[in-house]
């Protein structure tokens, strides 16, 4: 089994952290876990892409401090490092989970 690699919170860096964040299904892993408590397995997510492009995704979070990783037998469990990212780059996540949310439809006056 090989070691995990996870950046240290002084090593994270806001153009990784944002270039991680820019891909719709990636900020989709995060919205899922930031409305969570616990860690999630990657096939949890109901991603609409193959196996190894969800591969690929956790793999960028990783590598850019979004999320910690666990091995679970042959599994990943995924957390997201929520305390790590508002401390390095306050309100960064927040605003941009609040900016990301899908907009709301109202229906037009007189319809219903």
């Amino acid at each position: 089994m090989t070691a995990i690699h996870h950046p240290a919170k002084d090593e994270l860096e806001l153009p990784a952290v944002l270039h991680a964040l820019s891909d719709p299904h990636r900020l989709q892993i995060v919205r899922v876990l930031a409305e969570r408590d616990g860690a999630l397995r990657c096939g949890g997510f109901g991603l609409p892409v193959t196996k190894s492009t969800a591969t690929h995704h956790f793999r960028v979070l990783r590598e850019a401090g979004v999320i910690a990783q666990a091995e679970d037998g042959t599994a990943r469990l995924n957390s997201l490092r929520r305390a790590d990212l508002d401390e390095r780059f306050p309100g960064l996540l927040d605003a941009i989970l609040a900016a990301a949310q899908p907009p709301q439809v109202v229906a037009p006056a007189g319809s219903a």
